[in-house]
């Protein structure tokens, strides 16, 4: 048992005795208790010093007094739960209890901060059964998948108030960006209610001058008609990036989806179609040069060729629409063999423009949207459609806010800090 042997101002004294006998495991075991209990008592202190002295106070204009007597409340922290008694005050007209001590403290659902950033963090990449074995099992706290999903959407939601009005930092960057990179893109996950739809997925990349990604800024949101919140929240970065880096090239990567450039070409100086999802239009052409089974290593060499071409020397895409033209005149070809050469021929003409490839890769300019695709795999797939899973829009909104808020390089730590700052009843 953890035992309080001194407290002066600040610092706190505890003696704890520790059984290290039996198997290391059995050794570590019981060191992770005793830490537990040393964890719990300093807490236990440490949030004492939060609660007043029961006099009255003001907030505002508006004058609250303290019950008689303290009240005794559990709290959950990453050690274990911990009860304390704190004063709870009202107005003269009754209402709604006040208790500085959460305020002061920045409780969120009678979980601790710390334990809060912690549970919320994990739901963010596990399911609540996971999360509640990974704690029970290595840091022996167990809690309830319930209050688990209570305390994360109550992160998840200040995550998603103040989007619009906290600015984060972007990491220090010792070197010059010379472009910035914006993209888009969907990924599909079961809803409860309406099966299949589609999640957005917003990036954000800068560049130096020798074509290295330095930071992304992800940005995920949950399924919506008209996708108003998601373009809503990438303009706003979009606005803040742009304060930030205004001499900067801006350029726009996606695939064909006519939705995308609306958005695109509001914001960027240049637009590329991804040179990935071109290769794959390629890819049905060869089958229009090489159509026999026996033809594989033909077709391969053809498109191998042709994408390097493509990708390296100015102006190849009116050739290779030229090709096209003239295998189009061809007779002996199947129905879905014309068919793909058809769209292929069409997709070119209508976008040649953005296929200037040669040129960005000589400039060291990137020519796909692959921070993107990976983002639609780790900020959606890999935790939103794991077997059975199915959503509701609150919850897929709550996950993806704070695993855009995770992925992006230094904004959890802001993110707190900014918690921290303003209290979570105020956020």
């Amino acid at each position: 048992m953890a035992k309080l042997i001194n407290k002066k101002e600040q610092e706190l004294t505890i003696e704890i005795k520790v059984k290290i006998g039996g198997s290391l495991l059995e050794a570590e075991n019981n060191i992770l208790d005793a830490c537990n209990e040393v964890g719990n008592l300093a807490t236990e202190k440490a949030l004492e010093q939060y609660d007043t002295d029961g006099s009255p106070i003001k907030i505002g204009e508006v004058k609250f007094t303290a019950k008689k007597e303290q009240v005794n409340k559990s709290y959950q922290t990453p050690y274990g739960t911990v009860e304390v008694k704190r004063y709870v005050y009202q107005t003269a007209k009754g209402g709604k209890l006040y208790c500085p001590l959460e305020d002061n403290a920045r409780i969120i659902q009678n979980a601790t901060p710390k334990f809060a950033q912690q549970i919320s963090h994990k739901y963010s990449n596990m399911n609540a059964p996971s999360v509640c074995r990974d704690l029970e099992d290595n840091h022996h706290r167990k809690i309830s998948h319930s209050y688990l999903q209570d305390v994360s959407d109550w992160v998840g939601s200040i995550a998603e108030a103040k989007e619009e009005t906290w600015e984060y930092a972007t990491p220090k960057i010792n070197k010059a960006i010379n472009t910035i990179v914006l993209s888009l893109d969907g990924a599909y996950l079961l809803m409860r209610k309406d099966g299949y739809r589609e999640a957005m997925v917003g990036c954000i990349s800068l560049y130096d001058i020798e074509g290295e990604r330095q930071h992304s800024i992800y940005i995920g949101e949950a399924p919506e008609y008209g996708k108003a919140t998601f373009i809503k929240r990438l303009e706003t970065e979009i606005s803040q990036i742009k304060q930030k880096y205004p001499n900067a090239h801006y350029l726009g990567i996606a695939d064909g989806a006519k939705n995308n450039w609306t958005l695109l070409k509001k914001h960027t100086d240049q637009q590329l179609l991804d040179f990935f999802h071109v290769t794959e239009y390629l890819s049905d052409v060869s089958y229009a040069v090489y159509s026999n089974k026996s033809d594989k290593p033909k077709r391969e060499f053809w498109l191998h060729e042709r994408c390097k071409k493509l990708k390296h020397e100015e102006n190849y895409v009116d050739k290779l629409i030229i090709q096209m033209k003239k295998l189009s005149e061809r007779k002996n070809m199947s129905k879905s063999i014309r068919e793909k050469l058809s769209a292929a021929l069409t997709y070119f003409v209508n976008n040649k423009k953005m296929m200037n490839y040669a040129n960005n890769v000589k400039n060291k300019l990137p020519i796909g949207s692959g921070v993107t695709e990976a983002a639609c795999k780790t900020l959606v797939k890999q935790r939103l459609c794991c077997s059975g899973m199915r959503w509701n829009q609150t919850g897929a909104k709550v996950v993806l806010s704070l695993r855009g808020i995770i992925q992006s390089t230094g904004r959890w730590l802001q993110f707190w800090n900014k918690i921290n700052q303003y209290g979570a009843q105020v956020c």
